[in-house]
């Protein structure tokens, strides 16, 4: 799923003297901040945030608990997603209020709820709908990718979310380059990529050969626990699932922990079929590598519909 005036999401570092407000979501101990345009890897590259911290047991907690806990995970939305505010005044939008990046921090927030969850929105939505990850892969004005071996997902990754890290002033920041020195002891990453975001999940398996060969790299990827494709989907006709061998073999030895979750939207669509074969694929060559990756299609006993779509956030 996925915006035609396209909509820039971050703006430029003049803008930053305003780029950390607090959203009122969520239970008292939990609150969502907003972080506008935090810089990433090179000039120009910029994504907004937000940012849902550790739920406390008490307000006593806060502090020692946030001292204790370095794990993060980072989500990549799909189509049609936005913050709420945006969200409200598209008419395509408005009707899915319930899947705003604001809402998914809150529903990732239970899920992973002794984490730090980081929502990252696109840096282009292209008709209010269509999310373009073009910081983190080589893109069209749809969002369809062109993945290759070296873009810089995970130098701007890494970035990113170290300028977040000390945006929000959290303790014991990654640093945005450098070696085994640079990540606090206790750090580590879980990326979920849902629908179009898991383009940026490809383009870090394209890219995990280099990273682990890359001294100023292989200490930040070794700290990625887990990797979670929730049912991805992109409107280019290939590539929905990484299918290169040679990436996949290098994606089951990295010691990553791969994760699966498809509904009949994706994977059971007679008009992209090409789609569920690619899963399968995924899935049957990880094996062969010998990994174990967790699979699960959910709902299919039920009509294919976006709103099983959605609902995969909740139930993976």
């Amino acid at each position: 799923m996925s915006s035609t005036a396209a909509t820039r999401s971050s703006g430029p570092p003049g803008q930053q003297a305003a780029a950390s407000r607090d959203g009122g979501s969520g239970s008292p101990g939990q609150r969502v901040q907003k972080l506008v345009a935090v810089p990433g890897s090179d000039p120009g590259r910029f994504n907004d945030l937000l940012l849902l911290r550790p739920d406390p047991d008490g307000q006593a907690a806060t502090e020692q608990k946030e001292k204790s806990s370095n794990r993060h995970v980072m989500f990549f939305h799909g189509d049609i997603q936005n913050f709420q505010e945006e969200m409200a005044l598209q008419p395509e939008g408005s009707q899915w209020l319930s899947w705003s990046l604001e809402q998914v921090a809150l529903t990732l927030g239970r899920r992973f709820p002794e984490r730090h969850v980081w929502v990252v929105r696109a840096s282009r939505m292209y008709l209010h709908k269509f999310s373009c990850y073009q910081n983190f892969v080589e893109s069209n004005m749809f969002g369809a990718p062109e993945h290759s071996p070296d873009f810089g997902a995970f130098r701007h990754l890494r970035a990113l979310l170290s300028h977040g890290m000390e945006r929000a002033n959290l303790p014991n920041p990654i640093q945005p380059h450098g070696g085994a020195d640079s990540i606090p002891s206790g750090f580590s990453l879980t990326l979920v990529g849902f629908s179009k975001g898991c383009v940026v999940l490809n383009q870090m398996a394209y890219e995990l050969a280099g990273a682990r060969a890359d001294p100023q790299m292989s200490h930040f990827v070794k700290r990625i626990s887990d990797m979670y494709w929730l049912d991805g989907g992109h409107p280019g006709g290939s590539e929905t699932w990484v299918t290169n061998k040679q990436v996949l073999k290098e994606l089951a030895s990295s010691g990553v922990s791969i994760h699966a979750h498809v509904t009949p939207y994706e994977v059971c669509d007679p008009m992209r079929a090409w789609v569920g074969r690619e899963h399968g694929h995924f899935i049957k060559t990880l094996e062969e590598f010998g990994a174990c990756p967790s699979k699960k299609l959910h709902f299919e006993d039920e009509p294919a519909s976006i709103e099983n779509h959605f609902r995969v956030i909740q139930e993976f």
